[in-house]
């Protein structure tokens, strides 16, 4: 069990290293100059390769993780409730990356109107999930 822990906890955080850095990416693309085509086109593809490995490296986290709580039993059992906030917000994770999939179709198509500072407290949210969830696994609040 202690291997596949591992691999969960090696997987997720490389996760959201990709997570934490696209919409840095998405704060330069909202600043880059109509005029500068060369800059908005290597911020784009730097952008498509991020989120691409991002999306590869989510699913071993996930697989890790459903085993963890299906086949080890993780989280099961009463009082457990601070699993079933950590899926929750997973979940939100997962949405968060589709976002980041439509925001970076905006750019694509030109069209974007959000400005960078939007894309600086929207930056914010993986920092806040990733807070909530490893709370969540170390402390595990809600046990009883």
């Amino acid at each position: 069990m202690l291997w596949i822990k591992a691999f969960h906890i090696i997987f997720v955080a490389s996760w959201f290293a990709g997570l934490f850095y696209l919409p840095r990416l998405f704060v330069n693309l909202a600043m880059v100059p109509a005029d500068s085509h060369a800059e908005r086109e290597r911020l784009l593809l730097m952008a498509r390769k991020l989120y691409r490995f991002t999306t590869i490296l989510m699913v071993p986290a996930l697989v890790f993780g459903l085993i963890l709580w299906l086949y080890f039993g993780v989280g099961r059992g009463p009082g457990q409730w601070w699993l079933h906030i950590k899926l929750l917000l997973v979940i939100g994770v997962i949405g968060y990356q589709h976002m980041c999939r439509k925001l970076l179709g905006d750019f694509e198509r030109f069209q974007n109107r959000r400005p960078h500072r939007w894309f600086r407290f929207f930056n914010e949210i993986t920092v806040l999930l990733f807070m909530a969830i490893v709370i969540l696994v170390v402390v595990k609040p809600f046990s009883g």
